[in-house]
């Protein structure tokens, strides 16, 4: 067994943009800060994340995103897919400071259950100390749809490939944020080889 401990911080000047992604795959625990603070007026931040875990695995990641000037954008997106007994915590904060105006700022974290033991916690937060701005945030939990396994098994697919397409549908919007290119083959292939092995555990 091995354990993860990660910190990320990153700093965006006047009229900067940042672009990362975050992936929690391997260990059998882990737990990864990213902080992002938006100091430049002008800047913008896009924050992409996902986790697979299988087994009695656990990830947990704390995403801040702080606007410390005005005219800033951040959008963070979080997905997460669990089977076995595996683990997960989610907890992400949206700080303005004051005079930060017209700050947007979006998160989400969405949480799809392959088993019954699996377990996951999103935690949205919002500290907002400036009045002429956009801060929205979203979180979910939830298993496998069945209409939507019954649709395609209506449509001949065998339950097993039926599943499959459901859970790379959800994960398909995150790689959906990025245009073609280097990153999003990158992620591509990055969550299609961890479904696999999730998927067979």
């Amino acid at each position: 067994s091995s354990w993860v401990f990660g910190a990320q911080r990153a700093t965006v000047g006047r009229d900067g943009s940042l672009d990362w992604v975050a992936l929690g795959f391997g260990s059998r625990s882990g737990h990864v800060l990213m902080e992002t603070r938006l100091a430049g007026e002008g800047s913008e931040a896009r924050v992409t994340g996902a986790y697979a875990t299988h087994g009695r695995q656990h990830i947990d990641f704390d995403t801040t995103q702080e606007h410390a000037a005005a005219n800033t954008t951040s959008d963070l997106a979080f997905r997460g897919v669990l089977q076995g007994r595996s683990t997960a915590v989610w907890k992400g904060n949206i700080i303005v400071d004051p005079g930060a105006q017209k700050t947007d700022a979006f998160q989400e974290s969405r949480n799809l259950l392959l088993s019954k033991r699996a377990h996951a916690d999103a935690i949205p937060g919002l500290e907002i100390q400036a009045n002429d701005v956009r801060c929205t945030h979203a979180a979910a939990v939830a298993q496998v749809d069945p209409e939507q396994l019954f649709y395609l098994r209506s449509r001949g697919l065998k339950l097993d490939v039926a599943r499959r397409l459901v859970i790379e549908g959800f994960l398909a919007a995150l790689v959906e944020r990025f245009e073609g290119g280097p990153v999003r083959e990158r992620l591509s292939d990055a969550l299609e080889r961890r479904l696999a092995l999730v998927l067979n555990d």
